[in-house]
């Protein structure tokens, strides 16, 4: 697999953003600072993770149309991300309903959080120097 910067700075970008959302509704959903703090951090590992290779499979995507794809990957790494939550909400709290609450509230602040994220990401050109010098080379060639 290709290393790409472009893809390491939207990971780092949405982990920042994501673990913010998931530690402050954890905090309020189970009623405990530490629990919130301790499903923030674990899962800034796992969702760096995860989100990297969800961005890796979808820059191979042949799906032109900027919203349509936007909403796609909107609804795809919530659904991985979601069950992530869900996961390390129980492990942590020891209480599966306490999981399911977060990953519930998650799916609501997430989804908008992202895809505000994917519209301003596909607004900067960071990472794509190699992509934007083959289509110039091959809009050049079809004059």
């Amino acid at each position: 697999m290709k290393f790409s910067k472009r893809h390491l700075a939207k990971t780092i970008t949405w982990r920042i953003i994501g673990t913010l959302d998931t530690m402050l509704l954890s905090w309020f959903i189970s009623g405990d600072f530490s629990i919130g703090m301790q499903i923030g951090l674990y899962e800034m590992i796992t969702k760096m993770i995860l989100y990297y290779l969800h961005e890796r499979v979808w820059f191979k995507s042949t799906i032109k149309s900027s919203n349509k794809r936007h909403i796609l990957k909107t609804f795809s790494w919530r659904g991985v991300g979601t069950l992530d939550t869900i996961i390390l909400g129980w492990v942590i709290s020891g209480n599966p309903l306490t999981g399911l609450k977060i990953g519930g509230a998650e799916v609501i602040t997430k989804m908008l959080l992202y895809f505000g994220h994917e519209k301003l990401w596909y607004q900067i050109n960071f990472g794509l120097d190699q992509r934007n010098k083959r289509k110039q080379v091959k809009n050049v060639n079809e004059l």
